[in-house]
């Protein structure tokens, strides 16, 4: 691991932090929000989660998709980035349409940033003293 700065959407540094995008080979000047959930991310997770509810191993799903396993289990992590012809094979292999994955993956990316501006906003808030309470 190498040490670098980051610069982040609040325009702060992150010195020695680790950057998601060192390993997607994006520039470092790139604004990504710690907690913004990259598109290969939520698209693995949603794969992995249709693969579960499908009742596919990650080996007999792999085969009907003719990739091997080790790169199936890759994308469902979300190390690597799925192409579209990629994406569409294993769609078709466990029977559901590359829409409802991608529509799924973007629900899920919405929801975590609600989720992570409710938190920020909860965080912002003011704390009200005990006497107030009552």
């Amino acid at each position: 691991m190498t040490q670098q700065t980051m610069v982040r959407e609040d325009n702060s540094v992150a010195v020695g932090a680790e950057s998601r995008n060192e390993h997607a080979n994006v520039p470092s000047a790139l604004h990504v929000p710690d907690n913004e959930p990259l598109l290969r991310e939520a698209l693995g997770a949603t794969m992995k989660e249709f693969r579960s509810q499908s009742g596919f191993t990650l080996r007999e799903l792999a085969k009907m998709a003719n990739i091997s396993p080790g790169y199936l289990s890759e994308l469902e992590r979300g190390r690597k980035e799925v192409s579209s012809e990629l994406l569409a094979s294993v769609c078709h292999a466990m029977g559901v349409s590359v829409a409802s994955v991608i529509l799924e993956a973007a629900d899920m990316m919405a929801l975590d940033a609600a989720a992570a501006q409710l938190a920020a906003s909860m965080n912002s808030q003011p704390a009200v003293p005990e006497a107030a309470r009552n």
